[in-house]
């Protein structure tokens, strides 16, 4: 993803001058320079840059530094909230409210993704308890109601459209009628688009709107049109007077950081980002938060949201760990659902510090290497899987023959089986412990999750932004995972009143941020020397 180059370079440029020897103004003016160049060669708007540079200059005035203090702290910070404001248009995007029916109406130009950005962002809230459909307004292009109704097939998302009305202002207007009388929630109207701006584009966006009085006019726009975000942005404006933006296709267009600073520019707010061709590929979008996931200091509130549509099912295994236990099924399980959350690298920019573990490992190789692990699991029997790991000690040769049935290397085999020993002994440490957990949790009141979530990200925040990674668990600044999700305290299935958002199912955020930073360890030594899967 780019933008993670992005991040890579503008977090390396920072670590150089916190690790330099000797902390001067000329080393934070080359600092400032690299920064800049890698937002120019990301298409960031040049003025905008021009601004973000004095303004970081501004903020640390080396003359008038007192004496003792941490320059590099203050380096940090500046650079994290001048990135900030680059992107923050200081504007709150429309809150779908329960019990009504909110109306949303996609407006944008021809192959930016409006149509999968659509079924998306309905399975986006319909995963976050909101009764969410779709209407297919588009009767220009040949074969889009069809692509929507594949659409919202696969992701179980009502629909409705016309393959006779060839009218928009009345597909659109009998479909809102029809959600709102079945009591609907949301409900997201899909508009035509064109390959250019056209004067019948504009007027036909002005009729739905007239015919289904949005509560919100969203605008996709495609990454890739760079600095083009912002004319085109200011087009559709003036006619559709859109309220909020989705960017699509940041994971692969080197003019993504324009499209994102361009839009800021114009004090409209971006409320999500694509990141993806599948459907959990959606990511809301918080200034504070990108930049944090930007420099490699995590997104907690995006992790919870990310893991908690996902509805993975945790309750053997938590009911394991209650009793200090962890059998090498359950290892097979929660591999299983690190799997399911997607691609190493989304999962690295959330959890703080897992990007500098992965080190260069793309997707492609992280992805292997995890399906490797359950090929061995898949080759035991029932008794090896629901054993502590123990029988393998004691018969060796059982080592050879898992190895020969999944296709992989004895080592392999072994690592595996050191893994799950180190977390069965985690397990075995945490047993107790949890009940005390949740009952902290409860006790913290619910009130105010979002402050004690917000202090947290700061926490992350202060921690990172350069110090750089001190082996295999550590995060920012050095810290290791582990002794970063303690300040988290644990889901531990606390209900609506705990402090943290809880996760399905009872799942300890500690237990599962613990895992994966494991994981990641135990990674290196999964070698590729095996012959793969037959």
């Amino acid at each position: 993803m780019v933008l993670q180059d992005l991040g890579r370079r503008i977090n390396s440029a920072v670590s150089d001058l916190t690790r330099s020897a000797t902390l001067d103004e000329k080393a934070f003016d080359n600092m400032i320079k690299e920064i800049c160049s890698a937002l120019l060669e990301a298409d960031v708007n040049v003025k905008l840059v021009g601004t973000l540079r004095k303004s970081i200059k501004q903020s640390v005035n080396f003359k008038e530094l007192p004496a003792g203090v941490n320059k590099k702290r203050i380096i940090q910070k500046a650079v994290f909230d001048e990135l900030v404001k680059l992107v923050d248009p200081h504007a709150e995007p429309f809150k779908p409210k329960k019990g009504r029916a909110n109306v949303i109406m996609f407006v944008g130009l021809q192959g930016s993704g409006k149509t999968t950005t659509c079924t998306k962002l309905a399975r986006w809230y319909q995963t976050r308890g909101f009764k969410a459909c779709l209407v297919c307004a588009d009767t220009f292009r040949a074969g889009a109601f069809d692509q929507l109704k594949q659409n919202a097939t696969k992701a179980k998302i009502p629909y409705y459209g016309s393959l006779t009305q060839t009218d928009p202002v009345i597909v659109a207007r009998d479909g809102v009628e029809k959600f709102k009388k079945e009591r609907f929630e949301i409900i997201i109207v899909d508009t035509s688009g064109r390959h250019r701006q056209e004067q019948e584009l504009f007027d036909e966006m002005v009729q739905i709107q007239g015919a289904v009085k949005p509560d919100q006019t969203i605008m996709v726009l495609d990454s890739s049109i760079g600095q083009q975000a912002e004319a085109q942005s200011k087009a559709f404006k003036a006619s559709a007077d859109f309220g909020a933006i989705i960017i699509t296709k940041t994971d692969g267009n080197a003019s993504g950081g324009g499209a994102i600073s361009a839009v800021a520019a114009t004090h409209t707010p971006i409320v999500f980002i694509g990141t993806g061709e599948h459907m959990l590929d959606l990511e809301r979008f918080a200034p504070q938060a990108f930049i944090s996931k930007l420099l490699g200091m995590g997104d907690m509130q995006g992790l919870v949201d990310h893991v908690q549509s996902l509805k993975l099912d945790h309750k053997d295994t938590m009911k394991h760990i209650a009793e200090g236990v962890f059998t090498v099924r359950d290892l097979r399980d929660q591999l299983s659902n690190i799997m399911k959350m997607g691609p190493l690298s989304k999962m690295a920019g959330m959890v703080p510090g897992l990007s500098q573990m992965m080190g260069s490992m793309d997707d492609e190789e992280g992805s292997m290497k995890l399906r490797r692990m359950i090929y061995i699991c898949d080759s035991m029997t029932i008794k090896e899987l629901d054993s502590d790991g123990k029988v393998f000690v004691e018969q060796p040769t059982r080592i050879t023959r898992v190895a020969h049935g999944s296709g992989t290397s004895v080592r392999e085999v072994e690592d595996l089986l050191s893994q799950h020993r180190m977390m069965a002994h985690m397990a075995k440490k945490m047993k107790g412990n949890m009940a005390n957990m949740q009952r902290a949790q409860g006790a913290m009141g619910g009130g105010n999750r979002q402050q004690q979530m917000a202090a947290m990200q700061k926490r992350m925040q202060s921690l990172g932004g350069g110090a750089g990674g001190a082996g295999p668990g550590a995060g920012p600044g050095g810290m290791d995972i582990g002794a970063m999700m303690k300040m988290l305290g644990g889901g531990g299935g606390a209900g609506a009143g705990g402090g943290m958002p809880s996760l399905p199912a009872g799942m300890d955020m500690q237990s599962l941020m613990k895992q994966m930073g494991g994981m990641m360890g135990g990674m290196g030594g999964m070698g590729g020397g095996g012959r793969g899967r037959r």
